[in-house]
């Protein structure tokens, strides 16, 4: 999910969701976890994430991180992202790869495939023959999967979910779940209500790809995540793409 509220937490519990993974854009760990402490209790674990735009504006790709115990900025190397979530131990997941110029090829995938613990192969946002080349990419590289609702909308929250072979009662037994390649399922609502949300959330790129967005990020360097942010102490320096 991109977003939590009451909403988003009475629908997830509505559809008998165990777990939501919390990964907003531009917004810092410290924040991020707050937010998912509020919204987790005893019927639903809101497990805070991160997922870390790498590389320039124009040329990012996205890389998802569960598990961090420290902030990472965007807008680092790929190199200086994985390698912080390594020294983290966190889970490393690559989120809708080949979709539009803000994913991981497969190419690039190859490339650091012993860094990735899952390939999303089904996202809600993307169209369907993206899923299936996701699928694909996924089975050649013998990468596990998982699969979500990559939601930005509230009403998105349980269009796709992933089941493991084990219950996951807190943040670091889906870290272990997802880095030690559980046993997992990917399951997809259908119908027309589905479809018209899968709509609303392909349409909502619009904004997220708006040149608005872009000035916000890179013109001071004092965004929540932007690597000369003071709250990186400067320890991204060498990684930063800006």
């Amino acid at each position: 999910m991109k977003v939590v509220d009451e909403t988003v937490a009475a629908r997830a519990k509505a559809r008998d969701l165990d777990v939501l993974v919390y990964a907003p854009h531009f917004t810092r760990l410290p924040e991020i976890r707050e937010r998912a402490a509020r919204f987790s209790d005893d019927e639903l674990l809101v497990v805070p994430g991160r997922e870390v735009f790498t590389g320039t504006w124009r040329n990012r790709r996205h890389v998802l991180a569960v598990g961090l115990t420290d902030p990472v900025p965007d807008f680092i190397s790929l190199d200086g992202a994985l390698s912080a979530f390594a020294a983290q131990e966190a889970a490393v997941l690559v989120p809708h790869p080949e979709f539009l110029n803000v994913s991981l090829s497969a190419d690039e995938i190859a490339a650091v495939e012993d860094r990735v613990h899952a390939i999303e192969t089904h996202n809600f946002k993307v169209w369907p023959q993206k899923n299936s080349r996701a699928q694909s990419i996924a089975s050649d590289s013998d990468i596990p999967t998982f699969g979500s609702s990559y939601a930005h909308l509230r009403g998105s929250v349980g269009e796709v979910w992933t089941t493991f072979d084990r219950r996951i009662e807190c943040e670091s037994d889906l870290v272990e779940a997802l880095r030690d390649g559980a046993p997992r399922r990917v399951y997809r609502r259908n119908g027309t209500a589905h479809r018209a949300r899968c709509l609303a959330e392909f349409a909502h790129l619009g904004y997220e790809n708006s040149w608005k967005k872009v000035d916000r990020l890179m013109l001071s360097g004092t965004e929540p995540t932007h690597p000369d942010h003071v709250a990186y102490d400067g320890n991204f320096d060498a990684v930063s793409e800006y």
